[in-house]
């Protein structure tokens, strides 16, 4: 793995509106090396050369796994020759106490990586934790849970993996793949359904959604024919005729809703019919899972 990138595996392929490529986890861990390790780790320089540890990667809370391949990378970066064995694999539900990995190689490496490996391992784990509990609270509904941009700097590929690894699928990737019109577009345009039109034309092959706040917007949208329609902050009542208002037409579109949604307000709007929820909460307020790395010098 070391000095490449991964692909997506087979069981989130298709996943999202969007089609992720490549994660370039070797430049991703770089940079957070170089953060960390600057001109030379000063504490390690304290440990004999040939000094050996093992070790175990612990999880101290119940999570959904996520981050291996980084964690991975970032031992392998310092010393190829440190070994890792992986108990379980991103996406597996792990409890509280399990032994996640042991590892084995210099000391001087394994301390050197440890705390970018877990600050990569806890973070991620976190998004497909919180993307988990989402997709779980709409269960039979039919309903999906989508990511939004609010990511982590230089971190989005990865945070957007993790949603995935948790079950629920990514809204798009970036400003490239897809249109979202909001309202400045649309002030800019000059009108929702001349944005629309303009957005249709530049790229035909690209998915456009609109933004909407009111069922008055709502119904210009509808008559500009975008691929899905954004409700953004709509009260319960206002989504129910909106989705009765869109299942009424010959070729109803997509609907998402979005605007201060949480665990508990979730299943509340996924009743109304909407076919997609966007949560921001899933990237932008992780809770970090709490992870251990307990060493045996050898």
């Amino acid at each position: 793995m070391h000095g490449v990138g991964i692909t997506q595996p087979a069981f989130l392929e298709g996943r999202g509106l969007t089609k992720p490529g490549p994660i370039d986890v070797a430049a991703q861990v770089a940079c957070a090396l170089a953060e960390d390790i600057g001109a030379g780790d000063v504490a390690a320089a304290l440990i004999p050369a040939e000094q050996r540890v093992r070790g175990r990667i612990v999880t101290r809370e119940d999570a959904v796994l996520c981050g291996t391949a980084w964690a991975e990378e970032t031992f392998h970066q310092l010393d190829p020759a440190v070994r890792l064995s992986w108990h379980a694999a991103d996406a597996d539900w792990v409890r509280a106490g399990t032994v996640l990995a042991e590892l084995q190689g210099s000391a001087r490496a394994v301390l050197s990586a440890e705390r970018t490996a877990l600050n990569f391992l806890q973070t991620l784990s976190a998004t497909a934790t919180a993307a988990r509990r989402y997709v779980e609270a709409i269960s039979g509904t039919g309903c999906t849970i989508l990511d939004t941009r609010k990511t982590l700097p230089g971190l989005r590929a990865a945070q957007k993996y993790a949603v995935r690894c948790g079950g629920a699928d990514n809204h798009r990737i970036g400003l490239f793949d897809m249109f979202l019109i909001k309202e400045n577009h649309i002030a800019a345009a000059g009108s929702l359904a001349a944005a629309v039109r303009k957005a249709q034309e530049h790229s035909p092959k690209l998915k456009v959604e609109v933004e909407v706040e009111s069922l008055q917007e709502f119904e210009q949208a509808l008559a500009a024919e975008p691929d899905i329609i954004l409700l953004d902050d709509f009260a319960a009542a206002d989504m129910v005729a909106a989705v009765a208002r869109n299942r009424a037409r010959t070729r109803p579109v997509k609907l998402e809703a979005s605007g201060g949604v949480s665990l508990e307000s979730v299943m509340r709007i996924a009743k109304t019919g909407v076919d997609y929820i966007s949560v921001g909460a899933l990237t932008k307020h992780v809770h970090a899972i709490d992870l251990s790395l307990r060493l045996d010098f050898v």
